[in-house]
């Protein structure tokens, strides 16, 4: 991937006294993590893990609880150290840097989101949204300025005297990602932000989090146990357990082509109305029987909602374009299964 931000390669994190030859004995004998166990007394943390970040994307990773997700993400900011296998941040091989170079790429090019926040309760919202700049010496005009702008970012502008006991969850969280906006990091870890909210307020922060890292363009690793969080924020989603990354790719391409019954399972019940688009579902054009001429057209890139309102008034089969040429066609048949999920709806 060019332009890669964040880049793993073939990262293990083995726990245990004996990790090292736990280690070698999978590389050689090819152990699992049941002979790790008996053998080493060693937990196989995250198995051969490879994947990167663009510049500027969203990337999320979901599992459920055990999955080895918060155990990855902390391996970014070396939080943690891998047993095996290379981490690139912005170039760097974190594992070779010192601790001062360590700390300096923490500070000024990681913010990192926790699902507890941890703000300081003795100090103001702008006291506790300034303090990575005040532990980097930053003059205190410029520590209230930026701090005045970063809250406005997240629509707190106004709350900068209250303390956190005098917010609501959802205010204290939006605090706690201005803080990690406060040094302009280009990335951003997020260790599932919003999932102690409730469901709308949760609801209304993915949404405003999606829009506020494309405005300015962070590179951010998001942590999630729940599916729906991850299409609404991601643009693309892994998908892990056991430590192992099952299948990685867009909302669209998890939601519609699941690699296994693991994957399925999670997909199940996720509304494709607004997700999958025209060209994960037409058929090609050598395949249409019907007549071009007066067919209601649609481009590629229009979602099943659009579709369906098209079929409703429409006799015909709906023509999908591409910079204005025809390339393909949806029935009504190919709508039904792209609504269900059908595999078979994918034809390209």
């Amino acid at each position: 991937m060019s332009d890669s931000v964040i880049k793993l390669s073939n990262v293990w994190k083995v726990y245990g006294s004996e990790a090292q030859q736990a280690m070698r004995a999978i590389r050689e004998e090819g152990i699992g993590k049941a002979e790790a166990l008996q053998r080493f007394q060693c937990v196989i943390g995250v198995q051969d893990v490879s994947f990167e970040v663009a510049r500027g994307e969203v990337f999320c990773i979901m599992g459920l609880s055990g999955s080895g997700k918060s155990t990855l993400i902390r391996h970014v900011n070396r939080l943690i150290a891998p047993t095996s296998g290379t981490i690139d941040v912005l170039g760097h091989d974190i594992s070779s840097l010192n601790e001062h170079e360590l700390r300096k790429l923490r500070a000024r090019h990681i913010g990192m989101v926790f699902q507890h926040i941890a703000l300081m309760p003795h100090r103001s919202v702008y006291e506790n949204v300034a303090y990575p700049l005040e532990i980097q010496q930053v003059a205190k005009s410029r520590r209230w300025a930026v701090s005045s702008h970063v809250l406005g970012l997240v629509n707190l502008s106004g709350y900068e005297d209250r303390l956190p006991s005098e917010l609501s969850g959802g205010m204290q969280q939006r605090v706690g990602i201005a803080r990690a906006l406060a040094s302009d990091p280009e990335i951003l870890l997020m260790d599932e932000p919003f999932s102690a909210l409730d469901p709308l307020i949760r609801l209304k922060l993915q949404n405003q989090f999606k829009a506020l890292v494309v405005s300015l363009k962070k590179t951010t690793l998001f942590i999630t146990h729940d599916l729906d969080e991850a299409i609404r924020v991601g643009d693309r989603i892994a998908i892990m357990k056991d430590g192992v990354l099952v299948q990685i790719g867009t909302p669209e391409e998890i939601v519609m082509n699941p690699i296994d019954d693991y994957v399925r399972e999670f997909t199940q019940g996720i509304s494709r109305l607004k997700l999958v688009r025209a060209s994960s579902i037409m058929q090609p054009m050598s395949e249409f029987d019907g007549i071009q001429e007066g067919a209601p057209r649609a481009d590629e890139n229009t979602h099943l909602n659009v579709l369906i309102e098209l079929s409703i008034s429409a006799d015909q089969s709906i023509i999908i374009t591409k910079g204005g040429c025809d390339i393909g066609f949806v029935s009504k048949l190919q709508l039904l299964r792209g609504i269900q999920g059908d595999q078979h709806a994918t034809c390209n």
